[in-house]
């Protein structure tokens, strides 16, 4: 694995030259008198944009998608956000996927509740709805919505069909609401990054094992963020098309835009199995392509690997975690007291026995481990082996009921089961810590897509903490044969059938509910006693006063970690109800602490006076007028807002954002964003996205600050602002700086008018 420094060329698909003092001479050497802006729009990833960009500038895109996709955690918030701005229909195929809240005695009956809610939804607007257990969300996607040189927006951060040819982006509620409401999703021209892949992998690596190793070598660095990784070189032929979407899911973790594969006979064949051949076409960068970067990836070399707690990056191979187990362990336990805040001791030394590594439960799940060839290959591993009768457990979780129904007909699922594998329907559960939870003190490997902390179930502020390790389908195979130490993939000596696969559509035709586009406006929505509105939001006012009621040093932020996973997902149709459970986690303070300011917010909506509903503010308000005289309960706002240093990395959940304004909250500042996606849900839901350098901070958490004429520096444009912290003591303020990043003219609208349900109202014709 090596990171090109700078830019290369690629020369009909196998030829890299390198964008260095040297480029001009090679290229001409090669014959190729193509330059540098002209070979960028060679690019795949140029191709499908142009093609989707309706703005007619290609620097400043507004894409329009095909096909959007939702599952059972955000469809529900997606169509209330959308109705509540004007929702007639659904203006292109969206399909509402029953994946996340399965489970349906959690909670009551709001999960299944929910699911009511989507097959109306689908009638009434002209939808298509997946029931429960028929399929997770992006294996349905591939499986039927998938197309070469398509483009699919997903409400799901691991939306990525890129192996099949077809752009995928995955983010927040809001933007699909957009989509739904016939506007575009607006992006400057993201980079593009070649992932340039030469041999073939080596029998018992497997595409996690591929994907791993991707991300150790480019999150830390940032080297993808925000751009579209474009999968190349003549080591894609050697890879089935299972092993590529395996790869290609996991591309999310790397905090990249979206991922675009080349094509070739084998995602040919992929199609006219699933039946839709007509969805295939070749799809290859131009004879000349230029990209921003290059990941160069020897698949012979990578080696079964494993991505410790907490977070998919802080990757090992197996082999290296054997050898150096306590240096490994110590790395992991230090590295999970920053997690933890020292709060809970983190002991994997516990799990060490007779010198190896006795891990504790293994899952294969979800649209990152419940592919076919996964399972097969795993089922290889363990035939005739036993998982055995002490603490060690072995789930699998097909990804879709026509994987699922092959299993059975091939023979792989009484395999399975005969090793003692408890085999189950298709279900995203463990991914986010609503299935298969370990006990506390646990060590799972998953392959599936995240490993942060507390997303596996446990909850560090009572005291419960479990770890999840990434790991590939087939090393977790071997690790359960050989029943919990563990083991490479690589140590097994025997073969693979590598069965062929059978798609059987009858299995949506008779159970999916598809209204082939057509609305029915006479249908009346079900809905539960749990699915509620969104509260009124109030409009940016000319001044801002916020508190300061958290502040996170952490490297990065989860969405996790600002709204848990788990058994809260049953609340996400419940804005206000959600919102109790806001950085719970991470800050337990943090809720009262953002409603006591929430106070004087209120008492301003009613006409009141705020000192009375929040005291404390009385004298920060006397000492801004000190300053600024004119400022009075007419044209200033309370609220709060948190500070972290890099907020916003993993899943696309909008209520991230949405929580925090719900509870009254009116800005982040960070040192920087971890994703666009995270970003955009600030903004959509009315938030100050500001941006602040690294460094001593001139606030912390329980501070004032006061962000003079705010609603006239966003309508100017400003990306530098003044604020100021207050210290009522003193009778002083201190002037700092922060920057708001680049946004469009409608993002600054949204802004100003207080979040997009109120922008569409506004801008309803």
């Amino acid at each position: 694995m090596k990171l090109q420094n700078g830019g290369i060329y690629l020369i009909n698909g196998t030829d890299v030259i390198a964008d260095d003092g040297e480029a001009k001479v090679k290229l001409a050497s090669a014959g190729v008198t193509t330059d540098r802006d002209t070979a960028k729009k060679e690019t795949m990833a140029y191709g499908i944009l142009k093609d989707h960009n309706v703005s007619g500038n290609m620097e400043n895109l507004q894409i329009k998608f095909d096909k959007m996709t939702s599952h059972d955690i955000t469809y529900v918030g997606i169509i209330q956000t959308a109705r509540a701005s004007g929702l007639e229909k659904f203006p292109i195929p969206y399909v509402l996927t029953n994946c996340h809240n399965s489970l349906c005695a959690v909670g009551g009956t709001i999960n299944e509740d929910d699911h009511m809610f989507g097959l109306s939804c689908a009638k009434k607007y002209g939808g298509i709805y997946v029931p429960p257990h028929q399929a997770v969300i992006h294996q349905f996607a591939r499986e039927m919505l998938a197309g070469v040189g398509r483009m699919i927006l997903g409400s799901d951060s691991h939306t990525r069909y890129g192996a099949l040819g077809t752009m995928a982006m995955g983010e927040g509620g809001p933007e699909l609401v957009k989509q739904l409401l016939g506007k575009t999703y607006d992006i400057a021209m993201p980079g593009v990054i070649a992932v340039y892949m030469t041999g073939k992998p080596v029998p018992g690596v497997g595409p996690q094992d591929v994907a791993l190793a991707i991300i150790g070598a480019v999150f830390d660095c940032g080297y993808v963020k925000n751009k579209v990784m474009e999968f190349v070189g003549p080591g894609v032929s050697n890879l089935s098309a299972d092993f590529r979407i395996g790869i290609d899911v996991m591309t999310t973790e790397t905090t990249c835009l979206s991922s675009i594969w080349r094509t070739d006979d084998r995602i040919r064949d992929w199609y006219e199995i699933h039946g839709r051949s007509e969805e295939y076409r070749d799809l290859n960068p131009g004879a000349v392509a230029y990209y921003d970067g290059c990941i160069y990836v020897e698949l012979d070399k990578i080696r079964p690997m494993i991505a410790m707690p907490f977070h998919p990056s802080n990757v090992y191979t197996i082999e290296e975690v054997n050898e150096n187990l306590d240096d490994v362990l110590n790395d992991v336990e230090k590295r999970a007291q920053v997690s933890f805040n020292g709060k809970v001791d983190y002991d994997l030394h516990s799990k060490v026995h007779n010198g190896k590594l006795l891990v504790d439960q293994g899952i294969i799940a979800g649209c990152a481990g419940g592919g076919f060839e996964n399972i097969c290959d795993a089922a290889d591993i363990l035939r005739g082996q036993y998982i055995g009768c002490n603490d060690f457990t072995l789930s699998v979780y097909p990804a879709s009921a026509p994987i699922y129904k092959e299993l059975a007909a091939n023979g792989v699922l009484a395999d399975l089961m005969e090793t003692g594998a408890i085999v189950k329907t298709a279900f995203c559960g463990p991914c986010f810590g609503a299935g298969d939870t370990p006990a506390n003190g646990d060590l799972s490997i998953r392959h599936s897509t995240r490993n942060f902390p507390n997303r596996e179930g446990s909850k560090v502020q009572e005291g419960q903490v479990a770890g999840v390790a990434l790991m590939d389908a087939r090393s977790i195979a071997a690790t359960a044969a050989n029943q919990g130490y563990l083991t490479p993939a690589t140590e097994f000596a025997g073969e693979y059938r590598h069965p062929v696969y059978h798609f059987d559509a009858k299995i949506y035709e008779h159970r999916v509910f598809d209204s082939h586009g057509k609305a029915d406006p006479s249908v009346e929505l079900r809905f539960g006693p749990n699915i509620k509105d969104w509260p009124s939001m109030p409009e940016l006012p000319e001044n801002l006063i916020l508190k300061v009621v958290s502040e996170i040093h952490d490297p990065v932020t989860t969405t996790d970690e600002l709204i848990p996973s788990g058994e809260t997902s049953s609340y996400r149709s419940n804005p206000l109800r959600l919102a109790e459970f806001a950085l719970s986690r991470k800050d337990p303070l943090y809720v009262g602490r953002a409603k006591e300011v929430q106070k004087a917010e209120k008492a301003l909506e009613a006409g009141q006076c705020a000192g009375e509903a929040l005291p404390e503010l009385r004298p920060v308000v006397r000492t801004i007028r000190s300053m600024f005289p004119e400022v009075s309960h007419d044209n200033f706002g309370v609220g709060s807002t948190i500070f972290a240093v890099k907020p916003g990395d993993g899943s696309a959940r909008e209520q991230a954002a949405s929580c925090q304004k719900v509870l009254g909250g009116w800005a982040n500042i960070a040192n920087e964003y971890a994703t666009k996606r995270y970003r955009s849900n600030l903004i959509n839901w009315g938030m100050l996205p500001f941006l602040i350098e690294k460094g001593d901070l001139p606030f912390h958490n329980g501070d004032y600050l006061f962000f003079h004429d705010i609603r006239k520096a966003v309508e100017n444009k400003d990306d530098e602002i003044t604020a100021y912290r207050v210290d009522p003591a003193a009778g002083t303020m201190e002037a700092f700086k922060v920057r708001t990043g680049a946004l469009t003219d409608d993002e600054r609208e949204i802004i100003l008018d207080g979040c997009l349900i109120n922008y569409y109202r506004n801008h309803r014709s």
